[in-house]
């Protein structure tokens, strides 16, 4: 049995702007051998950008490598601070409120419908509402978001103990949210070895629910899931385990009877037992299963091999 578990992350709307360009870029200036990628211009001496293993100058790495900015629609140099938001891009100085431009590159802002605001052009009618308190979550305000939901960070709790979940793991239930204590408690199957509380990675057999780290073999404790076991009274036993200390030996070949493979069918008589293939003659070696047989002096024979005794 699988259960879902959501970790939600606090979103701090807010904006980093990068000092030196974008991270995924190497700037610097070239002290070796090497041609612009694009346009095979030398670049020793000058400065030039390192992506993907490639080496560019300035020039080509505007015109074929940088994002460019959603506001001005021009590319964002190497030597440009650049701010990015949900894959969009700007240069630090175009990251501004889009009713008042006031520069927003190092402080909290809202989005909405893809434009950008400040908290002081932020009313509550743009504002999203927590769905806990039901009052707006302004720029700034720690929230969680699940499945197009708001809450406030404080308002986001267990349906059953009100305990904040914030941040933590949690488990979905209907339109009922529950932390980890309150759901194992209430609705988690608990393991019939441990009684402890199956929140992931269970199994089942016979109806029973257990952790897969609690289904093993009594003998060696080799975990069962997924592999051939034996059953014998309540007691699970690897087929190795089985095989050596607990399946009967065979009276003909002396070999275990493990009913897995060949010899899966076992002939029983007078409290011994036989591989079906090892059922036979002792004098003419016919095989004797599902047929006639004379036990003699603790030996099977066929009835024409007894008349002779």
């Amino acid at each position: 049995m699988t259960f879902y578990v959501a970790s939600l992350a606090l979103e701090l709307i807010w904006m980093l702007s990068s000092p030196t360009g974008p991270s995924r870029y190497k700037v610097g200036t070239m002290a070796e051998k090497f041609d612009c990628h694009y346009c095979r211009d030398p670049l020793q001496g000058k400065k030039y950008v390192e992506k993907d293993g490639h080496h560019c100058c300035l020039k080509c790495f505007d015109k074929f490598c940088a994002n460019t900015c959603v506001e001005c629609r021009k590319p964002i140099g190497a030597d440009s601070k650049e701010v990015h938001y949900k894959n969009r891009y700007w240069h630090d100085t175009c990251f501004r409120c889009a009713k008042c431009l006031h520069p927003l590159a190092n402080e909290t802002f809202m989005s909405k419908d893809n434009k950008i605001l400040c908290n002081k052009c932020t009313t509550k009618e743009d504002s999203p509402k927590c769905k806990g308190c039901f009052k707006p979550i302004v720029a700034g305000d720690q929230n969680v978001e699940y499945k197009g939901i708001v809450w406030h960070k404080d308002c986001f709790t267990c349906s059953n103990c009100k305990q904040v979940i914030g941040s933590g793991s949690f488990f979905p239930k209907g339109e009922d949210f529950y932390c980890m204590t309150c759901h194992e408690s209430k609705f988690a199957k608990h393991c019939v070895k441990c009684n402890k509380a199956i929140t992931s990675g269970g199994i089942t057999y016979q109806d029973q629910p257990w952790h897969a780290e609690c289904f093993v073999c009594v003998t060696c404790s080799k975990k069962l899931a997924g592999q051939r076991f034996t059953a014998v009274e309540d007691q699970y036993y690897c087929v190795d385990c089985y095989k050596n200390f607990v399946a009967k030996k065979c009276a003909g070949c002396k070999n275990p009877i493990t009913g897995f493979g060949k010899g899966s069918s076992v002939v029983a008589y007078e409290g011994q037992s036989w591989h079906d293939y090892c059922f036979h003659c002792k004098k003419c070696s016919m095989n004797l299963a599902n047929k006639r047989f004379v036990f003699h002096q603790e030996q099977v024979y066929c009835p024409d091999c007894a008349k002779k005794l």
